[in-house]
């Protein structure tokens, strides 16, 4: 296996609504950004990998136009993967692993502000029995969240702590969209939005965009200080019916951890992608996290959930901990579909 090591992340500053850009004028200050963090000019790069999502564009093949962010003449090697960039990073690192390229550039982005999301998210589902029925993903996690408080996994006190942490940690994220010093009790007394979610336990709406460039070897050696080595990589996806799986645990995600070898070293600092407060406790336990593990330390993606970006800033944001030297092994975690059908592990480690 080749060393393939992530050097570098750049991110919008989230926001509920981008209405001031396109998406090739979101895109490009971002990529300039990772481009500039990891000291390399466009000519360097030797594949480029986006995510995205028709159904937020409301177009086919909207990616194509985005590839103007990057440039794409001279011609370029580039793909494009329908989900969250986590996965297109994962396209990129099996790529550098054949020897076909030793720097990657990869970016992902969306916008939840136009239309109803909840409404275009539905369409996810299965389409002849479930899609029909409009069930949303708020409305589908408020589901699992009542499946898990039924069983005892968790509390509604646990799920408010975990957005207290959320919006604590996110003070010192710039690009953060919510923090703040809430307290669990006071969110507790809020109303509730979809029982028992309150509105609090939901991610934002957000608009942005993310950009991780990796490399392989004595190239990443040259460019970082301090590379975030990639020593475990999996995904792994469970059935799209939810009356088939338990929605209280997550068998993907721990299927994922075990070979990507979590636990072999245990990790410092994890960035999971749990797009809903309950979500986090169930990821914890799935991916065997002590209490000495720092969880979510940008606030994760209650702090701010660009949708098909949220997951590969997820995998930036900690191997810019490895970078800083604040953690010698991290995890990053990405999940896509509704109740976490599909969950991405990746473990780093400094040199």
């Amino acid at each position: 296996m080749r060393d393939v090591a992530i050097i570098s992340l750049g991110q919008t500053d989230h926001a509920r609504e981008r209405n001031d850009v396109n998406d090739v004028e979101m895109l490009m200050p971002v990529l300039a950004d990772a481009m500039k963090a990891a000291n390399i000019t466009k000519d360097r790069v030797d594949f480029v990998c986006s995510g995205s999502s028709d159904y937020l564009a409301g177009q086919g093949f909207s990616f194509v136009t985005t590839l103007d962010a990057f440039g794409p003449w001279p011609p370029i090697s580039e793909s494009h993967v329908d989900m969250d960039g986590a996965w297109a990073l994962y396209e990129a690192w099996v790529k550098m692993q054949s020897g076909h390229a030793d720097i990657s550039l990869i970016y992902a982005y969306g916008r939840s502000s136009p239309g109803d999301i909840r409404r275009v998210m539905s369409r996810q589902l299965d389409p002849y029995y479930t899609a029909p029925l409009w069930a949303d993903p708020v409305s589908l996690a408020a589901l699992q969240a009542r499946a898990g408080l039924e069983a005892g996994s968790f509390t509604e006190e646990q799920m408010a702590e975990v957005v207290a942490a959320s919006r604590r940690n996110a003070k010192a994220n710039p690009h953060a969209q919510l923090s703040g010093d809430a307290e669990a009790k006071a969110l507790l007394d809020e109303d509730y939005f979809v029982s028992p979610l309150h509105k609090h336990d939901c991610p934002p709406i957000t608009d942005g965009a993310a950009c991780v460039i990796i490399a392989a070897g004595d190239v990443a050696r040259e460019l970082s200080d301090r590379p975030a080595w990639i020593r475990g990589f999996d995904h792994r996806i469970e059935p799209n019916a939810l009356g088939v799986r338990d929605l209280t645990t997550s068998v993907s995600t721990r299927q994922a951890a075990d070979k990507a070898q979590v636990a072999a070293g245990g990790v410092d600092v994890a960035e999971i992608h749990a797009p809903f407060s309950h979500q986090e406790l169930i990821l914890r336990d799935a991916l065997g996290l002590g209490d000495d593990v720092s969880i979510n330390p940008s606030g994760g993606a209650l702090a701010a959930n660009p949708i098909m970006a949220a997951g590969l800033i997820r995998l930036g944001e900690a191997a810019a901990r490895i970078g800083r030297g604040e953690a010698d092994r991290a995890l990053g975690h990405a999940t896509s579909g509704v109740c976490l059908q599909q969950n991405l592990v990746c473990v780093l480690e400094g040199e």
